[in-house]
C-alpha cells in the first residue's frame, strides 16, 4: 500500500447532489440538494487517507445546484442567475463540508479559483505556494470555480478551463499530485453506454479503445468527454488518473492503492512545470504567423522561433504573454513571447534574435 501520496479528488455534481425522484423532498425540492449519506461516507474516506499519511485536495461541484434549489431557479440559464445561485450555494456547500470534517477532527479551507489564477504566471506560482502551506498545516483545501466572477469576460482567444474536471486536472498538475480521482455516477469508461447489451468497463485507457461519452447532468457542466480530456491533461503532467463511481464502497482507498476500480489513465513522462503551465493552464492572447522554414525548425528541430521566420502578427499582447504560433493558418505551437505585438510588427523582416525561446514553447498535438 503506497503512503505519502498527494491526491486530488474531484466530486462531480452527480456525486454531491441528490437525484430527482429520490423520495426525500424538502422545502427546496430534490434537484441539486446534497446527497447526505454518500457525502458523509466520502468525508470518512478522506479522513482515512489522511490518517494513512496521504495529502488530499477536494475539488467539489454542487454550489450552483444548491443555490438554484434554495432560490427556486430550477436550472439557471442566464449568467446572472448562475452567478446568484453560485453566491448562495457556495456558502451552503462549505458549511456542510466544514461540519462533516469537523466531526472527524479535520480543518477545511475554501479555495475559489478563476481562469486568471492559472493564466497569469505570477498567480499560478502564488497559488501553488498557498496550497503547499495549507497542506503543511494539515488542512483539506476544498476547491471550486468562482462562478460569481469566473465568466467569459476574460479577453482570451480560448478557455483555460470550462468545468471542474479540467480545473481538477490543472490543480493536480500545479501541485505535482500523484493521483487524480474523477468521481461521477458511472464506474469509469465503457465501450457502450452502461447498461446496454455488450457494454464493458475499460479498466486501463491507452487511447486506442472506443468509449461512450454520454451527456452532462442536468445541473453539471461536464460529462464523460470532459473527464477524458481532463484525464489526458493530468496524465501528460505525470499524474495517475482514475475515473470511478463516487458512491462505490471504499472507492478512494481502492483507487489510491491501484485496485481494479473505474478506468485508469497511466501517468506519462512529465514535461517541465513551466511547459505544463504553457500547455494546459494558459490560453493564447494573440497569434504569430510563421513561414514553412520556421515550422520545420520548431516541429522537427525543436528550435526557438527566430525573427526570420515571422511573417505576421495577430492581436494585441504584451511581452511575456502566451501566443499561438501558426503556419498557413494551422496552429503548431504556443509559447511566451519575448516582445509585445507592436514591437514584433515593426520588426518583421529586420528584427534579430529570439522571439519565443524553445524552453518557453510547447508543440500542439498533431
Amino acid at each position: 500500500m503506497p503512503t505519502g501520496l498527494r491526491v486530488v479528488v474531484k466530486l462531480g455534481t452527480q456525486v454531491v447532489s441528490r437525484a430527482p425522484g429520490s423520495g426525500r423532498s424538502g422545502p427546496q425540492g430534490t434537484d441539486g440538494m446534497l446527497a447526505l449519506g454518500p457525502l458523509g461516507s466520502l468525508v470518512e474516506q478522506v479522513h482515512g487517507l489522511l490518517a494513512a499519511g496521504h495529502e488530499v485536495i477536494l475539488v467539489s461541484s454542487g454550489a450552483v445546484g444548491l443555490g438554484a434549489a434554495r432560490l427556486g431557479l430550477g436550472r439557471p440559464t442566464s449568467l446572472a442567475d448562475r452567478q446568484a445561485a453560485a453566491a448562495v450555494g457556495q456558502g451552503v456547500l462549505m458549511a456542510f463540508y466544514d461540519a462533516l470534517f469537523t466531526r472527524v477532527g479535520r480543518t477545511v479551507a475554501q479555495v475559489l479559483l478563476t481562469e486568471d489564477d492559472f493564466h497569469r504566471r505570477s498567480h499560478y506560482l502564488d497559488l501553488s505556494q498557498a496550497f503547499e502551506r495549507l497542506l503543511a498545516l494539515g488542512v483539506v483545501p476544498i476547491v471550486n470555480q468562482n462562478d460569481v466572477v469566473s465568466t467569459k469576460e476574460l479577453a482570451l482567444t480560448g478557455r483555460v478551463f470550462g468545468d471542474n474536471d479540467r480545473l481538477a486536472a490543472l490543480v493536480a498538475s500545479n501541485l505535482g499530485a500523484d493521483v487524480l480521482l474523477l468521481l461521477s455516477n458511472v464506474d469509469g469508461l465503457h465501450t457502450a453506454p452502461p447498461g446496454t447489451p455488450g457494454a464493458t468497463r475499460i479498466a486501463r485507457f491507452d487511447g486506442s479503445a472506443s468509449y461512450a461519452i454520454g451527456e452532462a447532468s442536468a445541473l453539471g457542466t461536464g460529462g464523460m468527454g470532459s473527464k477524458v480530456e481532463a484525464a489526458r491533461v493530468a496524465a501528460r503532467s505525470g499524474v495517475r488518473v482514475v475515473i470511478a463511481h463516487g458512491h462505490g464502497p471504499d472507492v478512494l482507498r481502492a483507487a489510491v492503492d491501484g485496485d481494479d476500480v473505474g478506468t485508469t489513465f497511466p501517468p506519462e513522462a512529465a514535461m517541465s512545470r513551466r511547459r505544463q503551465w504553457i500547455a494546459f493552464a494558459t490560453a493564447p492572447v494573440g497569434r504569430l504567423d510563421v513561414n514553412d522554414g520556421a515550422r520545420r525548425a520548431l516541429v522537427d528541430g525543436e528550435a526557438s522561433l527566430l525573427w526570420p521566420g515571422l511573417v505576421g502578427v495577430d492581436g494585441k499582447f504584451a511581452e511575456g504573454d502566451i501566443v499561438a504560433i501558426a503556419c498557413d493558418g494551422t496552429p503548431i505551437a504556443r509559447g511566451r513571447a519575448r516582445r509585445g505585438s507592436d514591437a514584433l510588427r515593426e520588426g518583421i523582416g529586420s528584427g534579430r534574435g529570439v522571439i519565443v525561446h524553445r524552453d518557453d514553447m510547447v508543440l500542439e498535438d498533431p
